[in-house]
């Protein structure tokens, strides 16, 4: 097999440009392969973050009537549906895989929110518990978070984000300073961020829509033992979990929904907790690209049919070439095992070289793309060692038929061939 190898390296290299041009069939179409591959496992991962972020694995848990979250800016309380107890709570968080689980309520901001003459339009504000901050991967950028004593004293103060410091107070810094909310005054006593922020990769109006799902305005936290001062007593809550990977948080979701309706005194059946399946949201909107894809891997395959058919033709004009060679080996003793050999190693070794070649010219060519179209890409060693182990496939496939007449020929003849 070793000498095989050699020869075969040797007769390539005796013939370089046939064997550059033999190849090139090879090359492009697994360079294709690999670059479309490549541009897809990248889109993928890049609708995966814009949906689930970076890292964070939470899932929200919100109570739903007919299918939509309740707002309850506008709706009523609905009957049977009371806050969530600390044992239902303490359910939950022993669910398999859920690291942390925390309760908030929630109102979007309709002109509640002011700083003197500024108002924060389109942000939320939250009533939150102690666990949050942790569960969501928050910190304390500036100033203090919530104390104990702020829950037990229903004291008014809260902590914005980045984007509510901007809106609010444009560039002054926020702490210590009093904002209203719904007409209460609330001190200002820290600025919070994400651990992992993620930036949001949007390009079209259809991505903004599909993915932008945060308040563009900001959001104001208050402790939830102050909530009713400024909206309802007794209003549900809503759930946000952490599980410890992203493959989990489907079935913590589901679990966790499944206790808080257990939990409901009554419903009239339109009105239930429900979970946010962000992955499956991911697969639905991957889905939509995937016949187009495979289109596309199907075209880049074609190139590899051509680059076999390339190799045969020109491993039959190389037994041709060879006649006499073969019919030395065979008068002193060669088999048609070992002529078979040869030629076959010869055809793998050729498709083989094409497809590394191919391989890093997809790696190059998928960067190139990258930087040029903005589309994100994401090199997937899986797709590369099948493409090469694929390549030798089409050398033993596509050599078999030339291999297969080098080692049929009659000595005697090949030897006189001229």
């Amino acid at each position: 097999m070793l000498e095989n190898i050699r020869l075969s390296f040797r007769g390539i290299w005796s013939h370089k440009m046939r064997s550059f041009l033999t190849m090139l069939g090879i090359i492009i179409g697994i360079a294709a392969i690999i670059a479309i591959v490549s541009t897809i496992q990248g889109t993928n991962d890049q609708i995966e973050k814009n949906l689930i972020g970076s890292g964070s694995n939470n899932v929200k848990v919100t109570l739903q009537k007919d299918g939509y979250d309740i707002d309850l800016s506008y709706d009523s309380v609905p009957a049977g549906i009371t806050e969530v107890s600390d044992s239902t709570l303490d359910q939950i968080k022993d669910i398999d895989h859920v690291e942390s689980a925390s309760l908030y309520k929630s109102r979007q901001n309709y002109n509640d929110v002011y700083y003197l003459n500024t108002i924060l339009s389109g942000g939320t504000v939250l009533g939150i518990d102690s666990g949050y901050f942790d569960t969501c991967g928050y910190t304390i950028m500036k100033g203090r978070g919530f104390s104990q004593n702020d829950y037990d004293k229903s004291k008014k103060v809260a902590l914005i984000d980045e984007k509510a410091q901007k809106a609010l107070f444009q560039g002054e810094s926020a702490i210590g300073k009093t904002i209203e909310i719904k007409g209460e005054p609330f001190s200002v006593v820290g600025i919070v961020t994400e651990k992992d922020s993620y930036e949001l990769v949007i390009n079209s109006i259809e991505d903004y829509y599909t993915y932008s799902n945060d308040s563009s305005a900001g959001n104001i936290f208050v402790p939830e033992s102050v909530w009713p001062v400024i909206y309802r007593y007794d209003e549900p809550q809503n759930l946000i979990l952490k599980t410890d990977s992203a493959d989990n948080m489907a079935a913590a979701g589901k679990a966790a929904q499944d206790i808080l309706n257990s939990s409901m005194a009554s419903s009239d059946g339109s009105t239930e907790y429900k979970a946010q399946d962000l992955l499956e949201q991911a697969k639905q909107i991957q889905q939509l690209s995937q016949s187009t894809n495979m289109m596309l891997i199907w075209i880049a395959g074609i190139s590899l049919l051509v680059g076999g058919i390339g190799v045969m033709n020109i491993m039959l004009v190389s037994v041709t070439e060879r006649t006499s060679e073969i019919g030395l080996k065979k008068a002193i003793g060669a088999g048609k095992g070992a002529i078979l050999g040869q030629f076959l190693t010869e055809a793998v070794v050729l498709t083989s070289i094409g497809g590394l070649v191919g391989v890093i010219v997809g790696v190059i060519l998928s960067k190139v793309i990258s930087v040029l179209n903005g589309t994100p890409t994401s090199i997937n060693p899986a797709a590369a060692v099948l493409a090469v182990l694929f390549s030798m496939a089409i050398g033993i496939i596509f050599g078999i038929l030339p291999s297969h007449k080098a080692a049929n020929l009659n000595p005697i003849d090949a030897l006189r061939h001229e």
